[in-house]
């Protein structure tokens, strides 16, 4: 059976040598996922090594601590709730300012779009976007998109109220990770738990629903490929 959640403890964490950044990678190929490459890492205080994009985009989300990235001989500030993008074919340090931790969530895909490349802006932060609503009572705010240079992925934040939508699916090809909150994805003919930390990759077609089963809104970012509307929907059940 696929892999569609993981949970913290399920992530194997990796450490280079001479790095402050501890990498878990959650979804890539081998576990199903054949664009989407997610990674949590988690740096400690200082100045990591450079990563190098390749052929891929990457783009960001600080969920912790703060800091700066630097890309281009530029440093870009950032701090928890902010999305960053970095084009294929650069570089970048991430630099943690300290004491406590920077945590980042980190999605890759191989660049398609011609002209993809960032503009002299490549953060957005989550409290300067205006909040939208998407099916029901659910609610999100678009991060890192096309106005940012980034036209082959879409990055939001993403609050689910309590209770379960219908069942549903997407053209596109998602991995979201729960920042907050607790509850249930159902598909696929199975129920897995997801808390605060967890992994979901979200094929596309694939028909499901995404539970809030605790009584505080669950929090959660995530990214899809091919760019677009989070709310659209290949499919939607009857209420």
């Amino acid at each position: 059976m696929a892999t569609y959640v993981l949970a913290p403890h399920e992530l194997e964490e990796q450490r280079p040598d001479g790095d402050t950044a501890t990498v878990s990678l959650a979804f890539d190929a081998s576990r199903g996922s054949e664009i989407l490459e997610q990674c949590i890492v988690r740096y400690g205080p200082g100045r990591s090594r450079l990563v190098e994009t390749g052929d891929r985009i990457a783009v960001l989300y600080v969920a912790a601590g703060r800091g700066e990235i630097h890309v281009a001989g530029r440093a870009h500030p950032v701090e928890a709730a902010t999305g960053v993008y970095v084009g294929s074919g650069e570089s970048y340090e991430v630099e943690n300012l300290g004491p406590e931790e920077l945590v980042v969530v980190m999605v890759t895909a191989p660049s398609e779009q011609n002209g993809s490349s960032p503009g002299s802006r490549r953060t957005v932060r989550e409290a300067d976007q205006p909040n939208l609503t998407a099916s029901g009572d659910r609610e999100f705010r678009y991060l890192v998109t096309q106005e940012v240079g980034c036209r082959d992925m879409t990055q939001f934040y993403g609050v689910i109220a309590p209770g379960r939508a219908p069942d549903h699916s997407h053209v596109y090809d998602e991995v979201i990770y729960v920042l907050e909150g607790e509850g249930v994805l159902h598909g696929d003919g199975a129920d897995k738990p997801v808390s605060a930390g967890s992994c979901i990759h979200l094929p596309p077609f694939f028909v499901h629903s995404l539970e809030n089963s605790g009584d505080a809104p669950m929090r959660i970012v995530a990214v899809f490929h091919p760019a677009g509307d989070p709310a659209s929907r290949a499919y939607e059940a009857n209420e």
